[in-house]
């Protein structure tokens, strides 16, 4: 299906999108409409703690979540306390939990596993924003990081970081004739970094395989490592695009196969090998129940430019 979409937005020409047109003005009124409300309307909750929301205006993977494991971490470098909230998104969370190392991906959700894993910060999953910001405000924290909270209008907040990936589609037309959740001049003062992002005019940063590692061992290898020459490639996030041109720069022979992002994965997911399955560190925290002893981790660093750091810099 979604292949089915990026060719609607992508590969078709503009034309064959006009009679969608009164479906995205019906969309934008929508939005707008619902944007004023929550903002003007109903009385917006402020946390006596610096809230940071990371999100993003497309439809799709962006690198929010890696940008906001590295932003916590450079905060903490920084010696602040941190705490982190994320929605739980296809987990059976409601009312907010802190994620413990028992936490399973079903309850609370895969990126909140990963952000508890990769970083020092008090980690809440919930589907009720409000809530889970009001569970961290008796923590004493210096600052709170919404991942994927840009529509949640509910919540004032004291900085927004929207992340775009670089040059990603020529269609800048809202839902449904293209992939935009909003428009940019909803969110004026934010600041805008592009992931995937090589350059140096705008803040950005980008993406790499650091190593790869066993998770029942620890060992850890080089990505262009031989014993990973022939294998498979086990993938459920948003986009895996880059991932697999990375990784087929190092190795031809990797056999993909990709999933919809949070998909929950059954035994018969895994593909019956003795040959090593490679997948992403949120993906192993759903697939490590299974216990599979060929299951190797792609553990991602991110390189941010001096622009975006020089920001981070100046966070008091």
């Amino acid at each position: 299906m979604r292949y089915l979409v990026f060719f609607i937005w992508h590969r078709l020409p503009k034309i064959f999108l006009i009679p969608l047109l009164p479906l995205s003005l019906i969309y934008f009124i929508t939005i707008l409409i619902r944007k004023y409300f929550l903002t003007y309307i109903l009385s917006r909750y402020t946390s006596p703690i610096n809230l940071i929301i990371v999100g993003n205006l497309n439809i799709g993977g962006s690198g929010k979540t890696p940008f906001t494991l590295w932003l916590a971490n450079c905060l903490y470098a920084k010696e602040k306390k941190i705490g982190i909230i994320s929605s739980g998104y296809k987990s059976n969370v409601t009312i907010p939990k802190q994620i413990k190392s028992t936490s399973k991906a079903n309850e609370v959700g895969d990126e909140a596993l990963l952000l508890h894993s990769k970083t020092e910060a008090v980690v809440v999953s919930s589907d009720n924003r409000v809530n889970s910001t009001k569970f961290l405000d008796d923590k004493n924290l210096d600052y709170i990081i919404h991942d994927d909270g840009l529509q949640h209008y509910q919540l004032n907040r004291n900085y927004e970081f929207i992340i775009t990936k670089y040059k990603s589609s020529s269609n800048k037309l809202l839902l449904p004739c293209g992939p935009l959740r909003e428009p940019k001049f909803f969110h004026p003062n934010a600041t805008f970094v592009f992931s995937n992002y090589h350059g140096e005019a705008y803040p950005g940063f980008y993406t790499k395989l650091s190593q790869i590692k066993s998770p029942y061992d620890s060992q850890v290898y080089l990505p262009n490592d031989s014993r990973f020459s022939k294998s498979y490639l086990l993938t459920a996030i948003a986009d895996d695009t880059n991932l697999k041109e990375e990784l087929r720069g190092y190795h031809a022979d990797i056999i993909c196969s990709s999933f919809i992002d949070h998909h929950q994965f059954i035994l018969s997911d895994i593909p019956d090998t003795a040959e090593p399955i490679l997948v992403t560190e949120k993906d192993f925290t759903k697939l490590k129940e299974f216990k599979v002893k060929n299951i190797y981790i792609l553990e991602q660093s991110l390189v941010p430019n001096d622009k975006l750091t020089k920001i981070i810099e100046n966070f008091r």
